[in-house]
């Protein structure tokens, strides 16, 4: 523990990175809850690949339009404040899809849960680096990451339970409603929890001092940072910072008089791209389905994603290890070659197992453990390099002048990027089949490999500054 925070001030900040790091557990708990229930919801509504697809995918939908609008609303409302208006979206969300009578219904609840989710991954990172000291802002930040993956292996862990409980997810279980409504309508208690954890948060130093709440904004540095630091240089220091801010415009991540975008924001948008190119969140939203059609059971098939989950956490751990000490570009390069080779393994299997008159495969014994080992080291390896490095790069790459604009479209291109993914999945394997839609992500992440070695920039060890001059020179 650094000399400057007592062991009080830094009791009280851990207190509120874990609370606003709920916002992280939502996340991941509300993206990945539908990967238990789409069988159930497509007999349920009785909707075809496509409609199923759609409705799986459209929180990402909102989850765009949430990002996109959270920054603003953020400063103009308060980080507070937002948060709270998240955890209410959450537990919205969680009441109406459980509740859904419709394909149409669901789809819009599910759209309020996106809107959630996007401004979830903004707003509370935000948060705890505006009040987190500067020698332990890195390691607080990284909470955020571990509280997705963690929610997401909650939401596995649920539904295996309620599944296993009922029998299945359309057969009935408490109050004689169907389980696939108790999988959403669970997520209401961690909802209730974040909001209740918001009304004990300060607001953010730096939001106080913009809107002129300068003695509130002494308080809560001296409450969160003890009183061996002096609030009256970081208001002045953050003062001034706000005073040379110039907002970022669309405009500025565009080469001067054209509608190209710059070297360096094409290269990001290209990283975040292939980020979910490579099929990653087809796995993550619809588990359940692609065990199902390799011949494993819906309680296996449960029982995997939980695994799947488990796998992620200790993969998510390794990369807040190796980032800074291996570099960004190493772990791309060694997580893509591993991550193409995991995939063509499955598009082997898949393609040579037996299949039953109704189409699902039959593989054999071997089949399914090389399958499960390798679907496991894929998900390990992205968890490790592409899902966590992608957000690393695309946070330190940009010049300062054009970072906020160059960060919301490269993020605007994975959301996309990551519907278009989800959106497809179904479609694609009633196309191709299940082996030919892993040929297809084995090709764009073998295609990622190149372009990583090609375009993308190392910044380990260098600063902010260094990057944006580099920058500015291609």
């Amino acid at each position: 523990m650094p000399a400057s925070t007592s062991s009080k001030p830094l009791g009280y900040l851990l207190f509120l990175c874990v609370a606003s790091t709920l916002a992280g557990f939502l996340f991941g708990f509300d993206a990945s809850v539908i990967n238990g229930t789409v069988l159930a919801l497509a007999a349920a509504f009785n909707t075809s690949a496509g409609a199923t697809g759609f409705a799986v995918a459209v929180v990402l939908l909102g989850s765009a339009v949430g990002a996109f609008v959270a920054g603003q609303c953020s400063d103009h409302f308060g980080r507070k404040r937002v948060m709270m208006v998240t955890a209410v979206l959450f537990g919205i969300s969680a009441w109406g899809a459980g509740g859904a009578a419709s394909a149409n219904v669901f789809i819009l609840f599910r759209l309020i849960g996106g809107l959630g989710v996007g401004a979830a991954c903004v707003v509370a990172p935000a948060y705890i680096a505006e009040i987190s000291p500067a020698q332990l802002r890195g390691r607080l930040t990284t909470l955020q990451q571990l509280a997705i993956v963690v929610g997401l292996q909650c939401a596995f862990l649920s539904n295996y339970l309620i599944a296993r409980a009922a029998g299945g997810a359309e057969h009935a279980w408490l109050l004689n409603q169907p389980a696939w409504r108790w999988m959403f309508w669970v997520q209401l208690l961690p909802s209730a929890g974040y909001l209740l954890a918001t009304l004990f948060l300060p607001e953010s130093p730096r939001y106080l001092v913009i809107r002129g709440r300068e003695v509130e904004a002494r308080l809560v540095m001296t409450r969160l940072w003890g009183a061996r630091e002096n609030p009256d240089s970081m208001v002045a220091e953050i003062r001034a910072s706000v005073s040379q801010e110039r907002k970022a415009r669309l405009g500025d991540v565009l080469k001067p008089g054209t509608f190209w975008l710059l070297p360096i924001v094409a290269v990001g948008c290209g990283l975040a791209f292939f980020c979910q190119a490579s099929g990653i969140n087809a796995v993550m939203y619809f588990g359940e389905v692609l065990w199902h059609k390799a011949g494993f059971t819906e309680q296996n098939a449960l029982l995997i994603n939980v695994t799947l989950g488990a796998n992620l956490i200790v993969a998510t751990l390794v990369s807040m290890a190796l980032v800074d000490r291996v570099g960004r570009r190493p772990l791309l390069l060694a997580g893509g070659v591993i991550m193409t080779l995991m995939l063509a393994v499955l598009m082997v299997v898949f393609l040579l197992s037996n299949r039953l008159a109704d189409g699902t495969l039959a593989p054999s014994r071997l089949q399914m453990i090389t399958a499960l080992t390798a679907e496991h080291l894929y998900i390990f390896c992205f968890g490790a390099t592409w899902g966590p490095v992608t957000w690393v790069l695309l946070g330190e790459m940009f010049p300062n002048r054009m970072r906020g604009a160059a960060l919301a479209v490269a993020a605007t291109v994975m959301w996309v990027a990551n519907f278009a993914v989800t959106f497809s999945f179904p479609g694609l394997v009633e196309a191709v089949s299940l082996g030919g839609a892993f040929a297809v992500y084995a090709g764009f992440s073998l295609i990622s490999v190149w372009f990583v070695r090609r375009f993308v920039p190392e910044t380990r060890g260098r600063t902010l500054e260094q990057m944006g001059e580099a920058a500015a020179s291609t």
